[in-house]
């Protein structure tokens, strides 16, 4: 989270000297995660503040205004249990004293085995329907899970300790989302079906009652023969505990020895590419599992034998023993200590965005799952440009192009001549083709620019065409964004559906005022 923290009344200063003018506009944030075993809500609310002189929008650091309780994801046979859920979610939206209209932006993950039922569809209506249109629904997305739990464990920490690598484990019921980051930011996300609920069991027992089919197959490698029903004897459970920890291990070592031998290669969703210099990494956890470590090695309480119904305990205190995994458990523990992925979807998914973006026509917002079909430089080529354009104009909805905004050239003059020209060619090509109404090409544009190629792309604003430019926007190696409603002066930007290679997935905030 970026931006100066404010007291109401008080002007405040930005780290670099910048002041900002107290806001009288307060926003709140929404995040809900439902898990292979449990599902929980935090609710944040935040300041608006302005650049005294530029008018900047900025905001303050967020503050917990609702914390749910952790409640078990509910389940009918092989499907979400959706009328248990809307029950848990109005109980959130109540308990909270939450009003969907106060809702600014948010999200819901729905991860690990909850992901993989046939209705998790239905739970993203279900999420809308009580928490507004800006709110979104991500499911089966391991790298955003990765990047979300990262930011709610240890952002702090890797930024308080610039030069060490920080490797964040985020264990649940099926799935671990690893995150490695250097001074807050990400490098890597991976995925790997290491999980407690693959194998379930009557409270207190070890009377199996359940396996997921990534149990099933686990069980067919290592040649162990048990059914549910069966009670599961301590030599089976030391052989699949002993192969969770020991692929923990190589994840947190860089090694690949299990990830690359085939009898165990379906393990591995989304390899973690480790760079040659962020070896030896401090090691942090979250997750339900994750929660449950930091229990272990405190000393504290321990609940007794799976009384999770799921190995959830085992591989907590597999893990506090491992020389490997624990190293860092005293000595770097996270605040949040749990369910991180949520705090990072509620609180560290806002940023800043630019003032001058071109938003003539908000009556087109929202705009929903706009497809990101090209990446451009401000100096491209005429044929780049068409080519992009064209595969806006394939898509029944319109959708988005990705534009460098910094040309190779540094100096100013030359540079607002690049912003000219590209306007000046976007528009031209756009009234060419007789750009269609319901079409709308999108521009997310990293430098801070929009104005100036909205107004030469449509001489300003002489020819009427279905084009938003938002500025400020880093590079995001996405494949869709959603454009939320306009609210006041702000419009929420989300950008979802990560692809292998991207370290980051968040939501932004764009700044309507002034706009032309």
């Amino acid at each position: 989270m970026t931006g100066p923290v404010q007291t109401p009344g008080i002007s405040a200063c930005s780290s670099d000297g910048r002041v900002f003018r107290p806001s009288a506009r307060s926003v709140t944030l929404l995040g809900f995660d439902f898990g292979s075993t449990t599902s929980s809500a935090v609710a944040a609310r935040l300041r608006v503040g302005r650049h005294r002189f530029s008018g900047e929008v900025s905001l303050e650091r967020p503050k917990i205004i609702y914390r749910s309780k952790t409640v078990f994801t509910p389940f009918t046979g092989d499907d979400l249990d959706l009328p248990a859920l809307r029950r848990i979610i109005r109980g959130w939206m109540t308990d909270g004293r939450l009003e969907i209209d106060d809702i600014f932006s948010g999200g819901a993950i729905v991860t690990g085995l909850a992901a993989t039922r046939r209705n998790a569809d239905k739970l993203t209506a279900l999420v809308h329907e009580y928490a507004g249109e800006s709110l979104i629904a991500t499911a089966d997305d391991p790298a955003l899970e990765s990047w979300l739990a990262f930011m709610g464990s240890c952002y702090g920490m890797s930024r308080s300790r610039p030069r060490r690598p920080v490797l964040n484990l985020d264990i649940g019921g099926g799935t671990t989302n690893a995150a490695l980051g250097l001074n807050g930011d990400i490098l890597s996300t991976g995925c790997a079906f290491i999980g407690a609920r693959h194998f379930r069991f009557s409270p207190g027992t070890y009377r199996l009652t359940g396996i997921s089919s990534f149990g099933e197959r686990l069980l067919r490698q290592l040649d162990i023969d048990i059914t549910p029903g069966d009670i599961v004897a301590a030599d089976a459970r030391d052989r699949l505990l002993e192969l969770m920890i020991r692929y923990l291990e190589e994840i947190a070592t860089g090694q690949r020895d299990l990830a690359e031998d085939s009898r165990f290669a379906f393990i591995e969703q989304l390899p973690l590419n480790v760079p040659e210099t962020a070896h030896d990494p401090m090691i942090t956890f979250s997750g339900g599992v994750g929660a449950l470590v930091y229990r272990a090695a405190l000393g504290e309480p321990m609940p007794g034998i799976t009384a999770f119904g799921d190995l959830g305990i085992d591989l907590a205190r597999r893990i506090a023993s491992s020389p490997i995994l624990s190293k860092n458990l005293l000595s770097c523990m996270p605040e949040s200590r749990g369910h991180a992925t949520v705090y990072g979807l509620a609180l560290h998914h806002t940023e800043i965005s630019g003032t001058t973006l071109f938003l003539p026509a908000p009556q087109l917002l929202p705009l929903k799952d706009l497809p990101v079909v090209a990446r451009l430089k401000i100096d491209d080529k005429e044929s780049r440009i068409s080519h992009g354009l064209k595969m806006v104009r394939k898509c029944q909805t319109g959708g988005a192009i990705q534009v460098n905004g910094t040309p190779g050239r540094s100096e100013s003059r030359q540079a607002v001549e690049c912003f000219r020209r590209f306007g000046r060619l976007l528009g031209a090509l756009m009234k060419e083709a007789d750009w269609p109404e319901d079409r709308p090409v999108v521009l997310l544009m990293n430098s801070n620019c929009g104005k100036t190629v909205g107004n030469y792309a449509t001489g300003w604003k002489q020819y009427a065409l279905p084009l938003l430019v938002l500025d400020e926007i880093p590079d995001r190696d996405t494949q869709f964004v959603t454009i939320g409603r306009k609210k006041g002066a702000l419009v929420p930007v989300s950008f979802f559906g990560m692809h292998h290679a991207a370290s980051r997935s968040n939501i932004r905030i764009t700044n309507t005022q002034d706009t032309c």
